[in-house]
């Protein structure tokens, strides 16, 4: 039989890791398979009108959408067939995000897809993983486009920064006063469902109790959907995970607090991220407008098959008129996981989400002093920003220019991160209530929240969702410029900078810019 190589499919151990020993063939697991969409060219076609700044297009409804543009029949029957040879049990398939969970053990996916699964350790665990690439028969090639899953590494890392308090609150700002600072229009988000994708750690119930009535505002209705297993398990450390779950949860919470928030819990893989992903940008039942994603990785780190999956279904949500807001990153310009040079963070990389980086903000007597970059140094973090290595430069960063750290001038030719920004150093940061106590968190973690809960009372408003923005943005007004500080490899300047982006919002004039009315 004629195997196939995956396009994008070849994995590297991770830095340092040790081979332990071969996987156990006996082990289950369950893989994602990503199969090509029908009308692909028509699907471009849209997305292309959608950078391109074309506000003509009606948001397609996730029904149309998966009509139009979700598998074939024809193709999900092929996948099955071919699960079925290799002794393999379809555990779910989905159309509209045209995938099929294939479940067996170890031995029957190396025989299926010519792999050779191993156990790798390195500092802080071990993972299940492969070198090399996937490959497909025949009668798969050009039908599958992404098959994710096999390997377990941990694929991403959230974006906060923590100080915590035992008792009282710590100096800090709460979202309602960022919401102020920042000429927030008025609004509670009611009618709106914000979709929070999370990979560890959890929330309670009595946390959230105590902080949206310490800070009186009223309680979102909060619930959670469990992706590939994962499910709300707060740890009980507020430095872990739970720090981040309940900064997203309490940041977007307050800013719309009759907005419902429904949290997609997933693991931290490559699967994980795209299972979650997706399964919140097809979710009819919730239907969220608006979705922020606070963790991700180096575009090092990540293959281009898994990438390229992502963005698709980021293009998708574009099309939907869904809003995705991604933090980008706490390591400046190096990208962080000890990868040398200029790296910038995915997703947050994707052209089709809005990158959200930060900055230190020094506020008085209810006004904006002073905001610049933030960064505070290697062990302190910094906002990330940078330019993509996959990605090619969007229509509407045309003509934008990187500044260096230096101050050189050069033509960005490549896409650009970030997009906006906003409050991020945890010397000033947020109040958050994690695992009963009271902190101070900061990080781009924040800033996604900040934006998704800003949309969020627009779509309240205008009654509809405002979608991609993007274009948008960079063509108006509504943010403002922040010209001073750097991230490491790139300064501040006028416009557009790879550290802060277009600028913090200007709430009220974005929210005119974004069609919101009164």
């Amino acid at each position: 039989m004629t195997m196939h190589i995956l396009a994008g499919s070849l994995r590297e151990p991770l830095p340092g890791a040790r081979l332990a020993g071969k996987a156990n063939p006996a082990e289950r697991l369950e893989v994602t398979v990503l199969v090509r969409r029908r009308n692909a060219d028509a699907f471009k076609a849209k997305v292309a009108k959608l950078s391109a700044g074309d506000r003509t297009q009606a948001c397609v409804s996730r029904a149309d959408f998966a009509a139009q543009f979700g598998a074939s029949p024809a193709d999900l029957a092929a996948v099955e067939e071919f699960a079925r040879r290799h002794g393999l049990a379809v555990v779910q398939e989905d159309a509209a995000r045209r995938t099929v969970v294939l479940s067996g053990t170890v031995a029957r996916f190396n025989t299926a897809f010519a792999v050779d699964l191993h156990q790798f350790e390195f500092h802080g665990g071990s993972y299940r993983g492969r070198a090399g690439p996937i490959t497909v028969p025949g009668e798969l090639d050009g039908i599958v486009e992404a098959v994710l899953g096999l390997d377990n590494r941990p694929q991403v890392r959230s974006h906060f920064r923590a100080r915590i308090t035992k008792r009282g609150f710590p100096a800090g700002f709460t979202p309602t006063t960022l919401a102020s600072l920042y000429d927030f229009p008025s609004g509670t988000g009611k009618g709106v469902c914000i979709g929070v994708i999370e990979f560890g750690g959890g929330y309670r119930v009595a946390d959230l109790q105590r902080y949206f009535s310490d800070i009186n505002s009223a309680l979102p209705k909060v619930s959670s959907i469990s992706v590939n297993h994962a499910r709300n398990h707060a740890t009980g450390d507020p430095n872990g995970p739970d720090g981040e779950v309940m900064l997203d949860i309490e940041v977007a919470g307050t800013i719309a607090p009759e907005a419902e928030i429904v949290v997609y819990f997933a693991p931290n893989t490559d699967a994980g991220f795209f299972d979650a992903v997706t399964t919140a940008i097809h979710d009819e039942k919730n239907k969220p407008s608006v979705i922020s994603i606070s963790w991700g990785g180096s575009e090092a780190s990540w293959t281009p098959q898994a990438m390229s999956a992502l963005d698709q279904a980021f293009q998708a949500a574009a099309l939907m008129g869904i809003t995705v807001c991604v933090a980008s990153g706490d390591n400046g310009s190096s990208g962080g996981a000890g990868i040398a040079g200029l790296n910038v963070d995915f997703p947050a990389s994707s052209p089709h989400v809005l990158a959200c980086g930060g900055t230190s903000l020094q506020a008085v007597n209810g006004d904006i002093r002073s905001e610049t970059v933030w960064n505070d140094g290697a062990a302190g973090g910094a906002s990330g920003g940078g330019v993509s290595c996959f990605f090619p430069l969007p229509p509407w960063q045309n003509g934008l220019h990187l500044t260096s750290a230096l101050g050189k001038k050069t033509p960005l030719r490549n896409r650009g991160v970030p997009d906006v920004s906003g409050e991020a150093d945890p010397q000033t940061g947020y109040y958050v209530r994690v695992d009963g106590i009271n902190s101070v968190i900061g990080g781009t973690s924040a800033v996604a929240p900040l934006w998704a809960g800003l949309v969020a009372r627009i779509n309240a408003v205008n009654g509809s969702p405002v979608g991609f923005i993007n274009p948008r943005l960079y063509g108006g007004s509504g943010l403002n410029d922040v010209t001073y500080g750097d991230n490491g490899g790139y300064s501040a300047s006028i416009g557009w900078d790879a550290c802060s982006g277009l600028g913090t919002p200007d709430g009220r004039k974005i929210a005119g810019l974004l069609g919101a009315k009164g």
